[in-house]
């Protein structure tokens, strides 16, 4: 037993260190938080100063586009299908939904929301017609709308559909990952601040992460449910003003939310988007670097000191691109 143990944990670090981030390109002054793999080669981002990235060869080469009329906004979330289609969405006054179906030459606002309060998060897709997005609590309770037509229309849930929150509890709009698809029709998310939650039909599950304060608790989840039947989740986040501390940054649940365990080796600091790459590997990434699990979210090894916002796999592919404050990143081979 001794010896099987030794040999896991030789495995365990000769995997993780397998890999690498390297920077591919660089775009000054922008910070980008919305990322959207495609395929191996198409590949969007978006960002502040109203900017979105497209790459349609893998990243050896990048468009760079100014959505017109919006050149303040901060697009914290996107969602592309192909290399012509593509759905932003902005923070802050007024909650702000923009589509485009032409490479991004021209964008439609397909939703916006004048509401005081209103601040939207993350979106998701299960498919390119049906998709959720999610905003912080107004009068109490949290925003959500669904869409049906590929993000063409949005329809707010009503009030007594919207699950309450605690007060000083909200959600964090750190990579758009807060909110996810856990089945092939349902959504969960998580919050942070006063308290740390995972909500998903019912009464809403604590987690066992650090909360307490508005800069601390749950930043993005990762769901795996193919060919099993209850999903896998990862769920990562910290304290944003203390980036080195690892203290309850990771949650892991193997029964779909049921119950929560905390990894033995903890992400090596605060955790702004955790992404299954299979169903045994994931990848986090934060403010002070990158962390690799191979044994589905219970130990983690850095692999870079490099920081990033977000990290995202090929919807149809195998590539792992991050993205954060004026770079673009890819997972490799050593």
């Amino acid at each position: 037993m001794k010896n099987l143990i030794i040999l896991y944990y030789i495995f365990y670090s000769f995997t993780s260190l397998g890999q690498k981030v390297r920077v591919i390109t660089e775009k000054e002054g922008i910070s980008f938080r919305g990322l959207s793999v495609v395929t191996d080669k198409v590949i969007w981002v978006s960002g502040n100063n109203g900017t979105v990235g497209k790459t349609i060869d893998g990243g050896a080469t990048w468009e760079w586009i100014k959505v017109e009329g919006y050149e303040s906004k901060d697009f914290r979330d996107i969602e592309a299908f192909d290399e012509h289609t593509a759905i932003i969405m902005a923070v802050g006054k007024p909650g702000l939904i923009l589509k485009t179906g032409n490479k991004g030459i021209n964008w439609k606002p397909v939703y916006t929301n004048d509401t005081p309060g209103m601040f939207l998060d993350a979106m998701e897709f299960w498919n390119s017609e049906s998709g959720i997005v999610l905003g912080d609590p107004v009068n109490g309770r949290f925003f959500i709308a669904r869409t049906f037509d590929g993000g063409n229309n949005w329809r707010p849930l009503t009030s007594d559909k919207l699950p309450k929150a605690d007060s000083g509890e909200a959600c964090f709009a750190a990579s758009g990952t807060n909110i996810r698809a856990l089945t092939r029709s349902e959504a969960c998310f998580i919050t942070g601040g006063s308290v740390s939650r995972f909500f998903y039909k019912g009464d809403p599950i604590d987690l066992p992460m650090i909360s307490g304060k508005e800069t601390q608790g749950a930043n993005s989840i990762a769901v795996w449910f193919k060919n099993r039947k209850l999903p896998m989740i990862a769920v990562v986040g910290g304290d944003f003003k203390d980036p080195a501390s690892n203290e309850k940054n990771c949650a892991v649940s193997l029964d779909g939310g049921k119950s929560w365990l905390l990894p033995r080796v903890s992400p090596n600091g605060y955790r702004s988007c955790v992404e299954f790459i299979t169903e045994n590997r994931l990848i986090t990434c934060g403010l002070n670097g990158v962390d690799i699990s191979t044994d589905k979210g219970l130990n983690w090894k850095s692999i870079s000191g490099e920081g990033f916002h977000v990290c995202r796999k090929a919807k149809r592919g195998k590539s792992v691109f991050l993205a954060w404050n004026g770079k673009i990143g890819k997972l490799v081979e050593q």
